[in-house]
């Protein structure tokens, strides 16, 4: 029994070996320079799974699984020159969702240079590769925008290839502020004729091509023929965009942000899309705008938003109770399906 207990703590002391050095080959992320010298974050993991983050607007405009797919559209046309902000990927939407206030349209953080964060404040994670930015208001925020606030925003890759976006946005001033917030997601499909959104049956929507006119929408799924441009309102915590042509799903959970845009813009002229642009992608976008989020000084605010790509032979049909249960808990439905996931959380 002794030489048996000697033979299993080598053993175990190997596999410790082992393991703390693939944790020192792999570093957490890599500085580098992207299109015009702008800087990037480079997160790559073991599988040669990676993410790319322009510390421009904080924003990811690359995700790839390890076939080197992205999931993620980006612009033919994208413009990489600051302060115009970048087309395509996930761009953040603080303190305005597009023109429901005084501000430039979708606000400013996404025209801003993030810093990365050397020690931030405790946040649970289980990965190794991430990064954590922050951006602080600025006295030229201050002049469009008078309240002061800190913005922190975490970029992890899981080690199941999960993508994870966590964001605290904490009220920094002596006074309430309100805002309204999301994020804008472009989606890679195959084709936007080939594709539907399902999830929203029988909910009401502003149509924002009609002034933000109210209606229902009492179709079973979205398609799309023309332009599309809609504001739903308390949505459901779980939304589906299912590829027929690469007969895949992207199932989008979120929490903390109530209401979601489904966009695409079809041949209507956008200066920084391409022509055919348009049927490579398409917009879901968590946002909370009908009832603005409210913080007091010192208040942070969270939200979940969390997505997983799947066969779309795995996701039909209803969820279980359980898979129900556990997607409410924050967790990603793989329906029992090998998959590489996206996954975006919002946490106090």
């Amino acid at each position: 029994m002794g030489n048996k207990g000697n033979l299993i703590f080598l053993w175990a002391l190997l596999v410790a070996v082992v393991a703390m050095a693939a944790t020192e080959h792999h570093r957490p992320f890599e500085r580098a320079k992207g299109i015009n010298g702008l800087d990037t974050i480079i997160i790559r993991d073991h599988r040669g799974r990676s993410v790319e983050v322009y510390l421009y607007g904080g924003q990811v405009t690359s995700w790839k699984n390890k076939k080197g797919e992205d999931l993620l559209f980006m612009s033919s046309k994208a413009i990489f020159e600051p302060p115009t902000a970048i087309r395509g990927g996930i761009p953040v939407l603080f303190p305005q969702y597009s023109n429901t206030g005084p501000l430039p349209a979708h606000g400013f953080v996404r025209n801003r240079f993030w810093e990365i964060e050397a020690n931030p404040p405790p946040l649970p994670s289980k990965t190794y590769y991430k990064v954590d930015l922050i951006l602080k208001s600025s006295n030229d925020d201050l002049k469009i925008w008078p309240h002061k606030f800190e913005y922190r925003l975490r970029v992890a890759l899981g080690h199941k290839g999960d993508l994870t976006l966590t964001c605290r946005i904490k009220n920094s001033d002596t006074k309430p502020f309100n805002f309204t917030f999301g994020f804008h997601p472009y989606f890679a499909v195959s084709d936007i004729s080939e594709i539907h959104v399902e999830g929203l049956h029988n909910l009401d929507y502003l149509d924002q091509q009609k002034n933000r006119t109210r209606f229902t929408d009492n179709a079973k799924v979205i398609t799309f023929n023309s332009q599309l441009d809609r504001l739903y309102l308390s949505t459901p915590n779980t939304i589906r965009i299912v590829d027929h042509k690469k007969k895949k799903t992207i199932v989008v959970y979120k929490e903390g942000q109530a209401d979601a845009v489904v966009w695409n813009p079809w041949e209507k002229k956008v200066s920084d899309l391409g022509v055919e642009d348009y049927r490579r992608f398409v917009a879901v976008e968590p946002v909370a705008v009908e009832k603005p989020i409210t913080l007091k000084p010192g208040q942070e605010w969270k939200g979940i938003l969390q997505m997983s790509v799947v066969p779309s032979r795995c996701s039909t049909g209803k969820l279980g109770s359980k898979q129900e249960d556990k997607t409410k808990r924050g967790t990603t439905n793989h329906v029992n399906c090998s998959s590489d996931t996206i996954t975006f959380r919002c946490l106090y």
